[in-house]
């Protein structure tokens, strides 16, 4: 009789054993206590994206219309992270198209001025504003969204990147800390690995999908393995793409003298 009862212990054990696994595995990814912080997972992917030091780079735009290119701009990048705060300051020339060579727009802080050195004239703008096809002037500048937003961990799944290999990632849910950034709010979609970013959806304030954004083509630069290339699609017409190539990735020294409104007109390209 006591073999026996023991025997139905045992039975009830494991079957409990079993219960508490099957509980287990149904619990999503992200319960326990060894959830990792957002806020932390949002600074590593921006290291990621974001050299240490100041740099320089070409951004090459090309806007598509149902698959056919339609226009295209040039520019070259010079950043450099602000000795308080760690915000990146950004000074950006413009190198093609012919008529647009050499105009300049700088973002010093959350201000963010375009120079035109024909008329001399310097122009406050808004990061919102469209530089090229869906890519906004806040998209070509460098930026630390740690900074900018308040980051929490929606979910961890897989989802297919921008060339459709699965990839394990983090769903980061990012809140404007400020009226003055490029997008309301953000879906971020970071490689629980790599901290690559993958994928990215832009909000506008009146929750509107403005774009869905793929980072692409990881290359060694700069010390790091970084996305060098980002496919845009418009929020409303998937068939209006924009797709932004890095290139000539170099440490650069970047005076402070330069990223100055005042110094705009005297900016001369080394």
């Amino acid at each position: 009789m006591s073999e026996r009862m023991n025997m139905l212990k045992l039975k009830n054990s494991a079957f409990g054993l079993l219960l508490l696994l099957g509980l287990v595995a149904m619990v999503p990814r992200l319960a326990g206590a060894a959830t990792p912080n957002a806020q932390d997972i949002l600074a590593a992917s921006d290291a990621v994206r974001n050299p240490a030091k100041p740099f320089g780079l070409t951004t090459h735009l090309v806007e598509y219309r149902n698959g056919k290119e339609t226009a295209t701009m040039s520019l070259a990048i010079y950043a450099k992270a602000e000795a308080s705060g760690g915000q990146f300051r950004n000074l950006v020339r413009f190198v093609a198209p012919v008529r647009d060579a050499n105009k300049l727009m700088l973002k010093s802080g959350n201000d963010l001025w375009f120079y035109d050195p024909s008329s001399k004239a310097s122009i406050r703008m808004s990061p919102q504003q469209r530089l090229l096809g869906q890519a906004a002037n806040g998209d070509v500048v460098t930026v630390n969204l740690a900074l900018d937003y308040q980051a929490k961990l929606a979910a961890q799944e897989d989802i297919q990147d921008g060339d459709r290999k699965t990839r394990n990632c983090y769903r980061l849910a990012l809140a404007a800390s400020s009226p003055d950034v490029t997008y309301h709010r953000i879906e971020l979609w970071i490689d629980t690995t790599t901290n690559q970013p993958v994928k990215g959806k832009y909000y506008s304030e009146s929750d509107r999908l403005l774009k869905t954004a793929y980072y692409r083509k990881i290359e060694r630069q700069l010390g790091a393995d970084r996305p060098t290339e980002t496919v845009i699609i418009d929020g409303l017409d998937p068939s209006w793409v924009t797709v932004m190539r890095y290139a000539d990735w170099a440490w650069r020294d970047v005076p402070d003298a330069w990223l100055q409104r005042d110094y705009l007109p005297r900016f001369k390209p080394e």
